[in-house]
């Protein structure tokens, strides 16, 4: 884990060697959408690591055969995973096997191919958002206008405790969340150069939904 170099201190770079050797075969074009799928899957069950790495624990009297004693349990706020649709699902789905008892969010934006500005068209969020932490999933952070969207949309239902999850982040991305939303924290497993004309992260790993469900 490192600090990002162009960000200020709410950003992580989860740098571990399986994440960035799982990156490297998402970005290859020969890897085909059953692998790309899965390495998806498998990069967000290591990022969650990464981004649940400060819940709370509180000790509870356990058995185990030898002997009676205390151990570490989660403790505190309950867990949510809000995915932005639709990309992020395949994170969420994966993040959820590591906590079953977490509620789950969609979020549904597209962002607009003229203005790449987003638009929402659906939100269906757990009733009590605001008592739970709350990981936003979305694989790609690129101009940052459908993050910083979704998290307000949570914001106004009441959600306090939000991170946002990506497999991929530009600096132009992390600047538009961070100015609209400085509480909260990013966590990401590599900043790539920029962004191209379209919009699009460079060197990247192409869009993220397509090479996901195999849509063009």
């Amino acid at each position: 884990m490192t600090p990002s170099s162009p960000t200020a201190a709410r950003v992580t770079v989860a740098d571990h060697p399986l994440i960035l050797h799982k990156l490297s075969l998402m970005r290859d074009v020969r890897t085909g959408v059953k692998e790309f799928r899965e390495l998806a899957g498998e990069l967000s069950l290591l990022l969650a690591y990464e981004a649940m790495r400060d819940l709370g624990t509180e000790p509870e009297r356990l058995s185990t055969p030898l002997e009676t004693a205390d151990f570490p349990t989660l403790s505190g706020k309950k867990l949510a995973l809000v995915a932005i649709l639709r990309a992020g699902l395949v994170m969420t789905e994966a993040m959820v096997k590591l906590i079953p008892a977490a509620k789950v969010g969609h979020i549904g934006l597209y962002r607009d191919p003229e203005t790449l500005k987003p638009v929402a068209y659906y939100s269906k969020l757990p009733q009590d958002i605001a008592e739970r932490r709350v990981f936003v999933t979305d694989p790609m952070l690129a101009t940052g206008g459908s993050a910083a969207a979704a998290i307000q949309t949570l914001k106004d239902a009441g959600a306090q405790s939000i991170k946002l999850v990506c497999i991929l982040s530009v600096p132009e991305g992390i600047a538009v969340v961070q100015a609209a939303h400085p509480d909260v924290e990013i966590v990401t497993a590599a900043i790539d150069t920029g962004l191209n004309d379209h919009g699009y992260i460079v060197p990247g790993l192409g869009d993220a939904g397509d090479r996901i469900y195999g849509t063009k």
